[in-house]
């Protein structure tokens, strides 16, 4: 089965990122999608993190009719920070009948000589780069497969649905219904910086 690891933090998950999955499941080879929830990216500051289990559940609920996508909560048991290639190791020795590829936005494909060991993730796997405003994707590393998507993009952020929670503004359609109804019954992300 050919897998697309889509990883984040999904802080919280949105709309736009469940665009781009479907729209990859649809128009790739890849017969699933996985959101990897990264409980600690080494890019990014930890303390405006949601709990990493209330993270996986809000991404769980917003796919669970979803059969192509999956969430995947393998980095809560691996060592942290989650380095990409880490997880693709494990994941590639734990599930060896399965082809795994990385599902990136062009933001951080420009940032891939900041990814530990990201010569070794480019030699063997097949990476899917959807464009970001802003971020024009052009390869640029040569004996690589990366694939280059032009999904339909909504310009929604976690940052910017964490920001109207705080101002008490509504994220109704900007999350999936399940997802809005989890976050403000439990009061997430209303003190969150």
């Amino acid at each position: 089965m050919k897998v697309g690891l889509y990883f984040g933090s999904f802080n919280p998950i949105h709309n736009g990122h469940l665009i781009i999955a479907n729209y990859i499941v649809q128009n790739t080879s890849l017969d699933q999608v996985w959101f990897v929830v990264s409980p600690q990216n080494p890019l990014k500051k930890s303390s405006s993190l949601l709990n990493g289990y209330h993270r996986l559940y809000l991404v769980q609920v917003s796919i669970e009719d979803e059969p192509a996508l999956k969430a995947s909560d393998i980095e809560f048991r691996l060592p942290k920070p989650s380095y990409t290639i880490n997880t693709l190791t494990f994941l590639t020795e734990k599930f060896p009948a399965n082809e795994f590829s990385v599902i990136m936005g062009s933001d951080s494909y420009q940032n891939l000589p900041e990814w530990k060991n990201y010569q070794q993730l480019l030699s063997n796997y097949t990476i899917y780069v959807y464009e970001r405003p802003g971020f024009k994707p052009e390869n640029k590393y040569e004996n690589s497969t990366v694939n280059f998507l032009k999904a339909p993009l909504l310009e929604i952020s976690s940052t910017y649905i964490r920001k109207i929670i705080r101002e008490g503004k509504s994220i109704r359609y900007l999350v999936p219904e399940k997802v809005r109804v989890e976050i403000e019954r439990n009061g997430y992300y209303r003190n969150s910086v």
